[in-house]
């Protein structure tokens, strides 16, 4: 079992940085691949970006890539998305996640989620 908390969001203007946290508890954090997902106002929740195990790699929609940096710490059970260059499409809740696989969580399958944190960019 693995519980996932997040912190980190918050309102901030278009062309801003922020960074997000999620904690994780469990002695088999180090096992799951991890990942962030965001559901925007009347859409689905889509994928955004997930680290394997090992932090040796990782995965982007398309969406951010080149602006968002997801990294990990297995020391201290925790995952971090740094988010630069942000746009108001990039308003949402944003969920840390853990699952089995890099390809199973990039494609949705997901074990453990967190509660998610608020990320509103204004324009």
């Amino acid at each position: 079992q693995v519980q996932l908390v997040e912190s980190g969001g918050g309102l901030v203007q278009a062309g801003g940085s922020l960074r997000l946290s999620c904690a994780a508890s469990g002695r088999t954090f180090s096992s799951y691949t991890m990942g962030w997902f965001r559901q925007a106002p009347g859409k689905e929740r889509e994928f955004v970006a997930a680290i394997s195990w090992s932090g040796a790699s990782t995965y982007y929609a398309d969406s951010v890539k080149g602006r968002f940096t997801i990294s990990r710490d297995n020391a201290k059970n925790a995952v971090s998305l740094q988010l630069n260059s942000l746009i108001p499409e990039d308003t949402a809740v944003y969920y840390c996640a853990a699952g089995a696989g890099d390809s199973t969580i990039v494609a949705g399958m997901v074990d453990f989620w967190g509660k998610g944190t608020l990320v509103t960019v204004s324009s």
